[in-house]
């Protein structure tokens, strides 16, 4: 099967598992409770409105991502909207379009 191209943001990356990685690593370059970067938030709003649930993780709209706690002792990117509530999203579904073992 060949290799995906896939668009985030300002960033192109060869084949999804490229993207994917580049998520990872983002992700692991924030400790629990800090708010992403201006840079890195372009990347994350492109990635979430490809995830299947985009509308819903969305809601009314985002003020900004922050890096929180998941389950089993891991974090993940949380989407801060303009209402005062807050969504966990998996970025491994943004990349694959259905959540991956364990992924929201």
């Amino acid at each position: 099967m060949p290799a995906k191209p896939m668009t985030l943001g300002p960033l192109e990356f060869a084949k999804k598992g490229d993207a994917h990685a580049h998520l990872k690593d983002m992700l692991n370059r924030y400790d629990i409770g800090d708010k992403v970067g201006a840079t890195d938030e372009a990347v994350l709003l492109a990635a979430l409105q490809k995830h299947p649930e985009a509308a819903a993780k969305i809601g009314p709209g985002i003020t900004h991502f922050s890096v929180r706690s998941a389950d089993f002792r891991t974090k993940c990117f949380w989407v801060n909207r303009v209402d005062g509530t807050t969504e966990k999203f998996s970025y491994q579904t943004c990349i694959y379009g259905q959540p991956q073992s364990g992924s929201v």
